[in-house]
């Protein structure tokens, strides 16, 4: 059960909370303040970004337009060298300013990530509020969470961010008195108390937060009893993913063509074309630059990827950066150990209705091509239900690699073990014997096998390619 907040927490609460802090409507600049490529090969530390700079421009535009802030102009800047003190050049900070002036902007977004004093910096050189892509997504994401678990992750990660910018969010920083009476010391400045009830807030956060982790590692081991093979998708923020898990499961999930339009991990039972069951499992679309502070914040809500037996790697292939997003997105699954190159994962091309014929053959192509270095990637489309059941049977056969089949006869009148065999086993083909008998071909998960073979010790194993 959560502790009640103290008053002192509550308002460093409302603080840290994204929910209420940028309105909806607000005039906003976005400024993309982005490196040259001579300046990235040799930032130290900092991998080359491959993307266009408009098209990282324009996905700055687009999580604005995810919390609905009215973005009155974008502007692509190209940065030498990053200044310690306001990131940009003191014409280019001058030059802007003029611009938010002009336009009475109320929000500047840098699409970059800004130390506190930068940001303290351009604030005060602009006369508005100043945020950068991180405090973005976390505004994002405190909108979009929606379950306790998804509220608490982004509160922790947002507190972690605040904390180091208290410096910037509060002015009463005088020093409260210590001690009791007249005689006290000098005692803790306004800023230290923040600071310490925030990481007490945050402590309080991560005892909740291994309780809700609790409680999924309880729902996982019932699952195990009842083992279905698990299908995560998994892919860059509006790729489809959303649609793709509504058309494969018929459920009503939100999807829009917005990013990160939905937060919290959704899962569904579906049947293969065979009658397999699996879990299908949306997971939060993921997003060049994620806040390493995030990923580690929504580990636990990544579980399900981790544990997954499949992943479908959903790309929007209709995108022009496609193959800088599948990147990012390796990267990703790389900081939570998986491989790009595993086994488990399949890539899904995803909306292919928005392909004219010669991108769609040169696509093709491609994947026909990839066949003799691995499975080869699926050209769907969500939308339209093109693709749809080629996938379905790749699924079907990333699952019956790990399982064994079986070929076996039955009398006609041994209903129950013919039931048995439907609600355990794939029946992958069923044939009547001029005998009566019923010839039956079938395919069982490795836990169930030793259960089926004491039952049917007379059924022969079939070598599978």
């Amino acid at each position: 059960m959560t502790e009640p907040l103290t008053p002192g927490e509550a308002r460093l609460q409302r603080q840290a909370a994204p929910e209420g802090e940028i309105a909806a409507s607000t005039r906003t600049l976005v400024v993309g303040p982005y490196l040259t490529r001579v300046a990235q090969r040799f930032a130290p530390g900092q991998p080359e970004n491959t993307r266009s700079d408009d098209a990282r421009l324009d996905e700055a535009v687009g999580l604005a337009a995810a919390i609905e802030l009215d973005v009155a102009q974008a502007i692509g800047v190209h940065v030498q060298r990053p200044r310690p003190s306001t990131y940009l050049g003191k014409g280019r900070v001058e030059e802007m300013a003029g611009l938010v002036k002009a336009d009475e902007i109320g929000l500047v977004v840098m699409d970059c990530a800004l130390s506190p004093v930068q940001q303290r910096n351009l604030e005060k050189a602009w006369g508005t509020k100043v945020i950068d892509r991180t405090g973005l997504i976390l505004e994002i994401f405190g909108r979009r969470a929606s379950t306790r678990e998804g509220t608490l992750q982004v509160e922790h990660a947002h507190l972690a961010y605040q904390k180091s910018r208290l410096v910037r969010s509060w002015t009463h920083l005088e020093r409260q008195r210590g001690g009791f009476g007249f005689l006290g010391g000098p005692g803790e400045t306004q800023i230290e108390a923040d600071r310490r009830m925030i990481q007490e807030r945050m402590t309080k956060i991560e005892r909740d937060l291994d309780a809700v982790a609790r409680t999924r590692g309880l729902h996982r081991k019932s699952r195990a009893r009842v083992p279905y093979p698990i299908v995560a998708l998994v892919g860059y923020t509006n790729a489809g993913k959303s649609t793709l898990f509504n058309a494969l499961t018929k459920a009503e999930v939100k999807a829009q063509d917005m990013l990160f339009a939905t937060l919290d991990p959704t899962a569904r039972a579906t049947k293969l074309p065979h009658g397999e069951t699996v879990i299908l499992s949306d997971t939060v679309g993921f997003i060049s630059d994620l806040p390493t502070s995030l990923i580690a914040a929504f580990r636990a809500t990544l579980e399900d990827v981790i544990e997954a037996d499949i992943l479908l790697h959903v790309r929007d292939v209709s995108h022009g950066d496609t193959q800088a997003q599948a990147e990012d997105v390796e990267q990703v699954l790389r900081e939570l150990g998986i491989e790009a190159d595993a086994e488990r994962i399949v890539e899904v091309w995803n909306k292919a209705d928005l392909l004219d014929e010669g991108e769609r053959t040169r696509l093709l192509n491609l994947a026909s091509a990839h066949r003799g270095a691995g499975p080869a990637p699926i050209l769907v489309s969500a939308l339209t239900g093109e693709g749809l059941p080629a996938l379905a049977e790749r699924i079907e056969g990333q699952v019956a690699r790990a399982r064994s089949t079986f070929a076996l006869t039955l009398p006609p009148e041994d209903g129950a073990a013919l039931n048995w065999l439907y609600e355990n086993a794939e029946v992958l083909d069923r044939q009547a014997e001029d005998s009566g008998e019923i010839a039956l071909t079938i395919r069982i998960a490795p836990e169930k096998e030793p259960r089926f073979l004491n039952r049917f010790e007379a059924a022969r194993r079939i070598a599978t390619p």
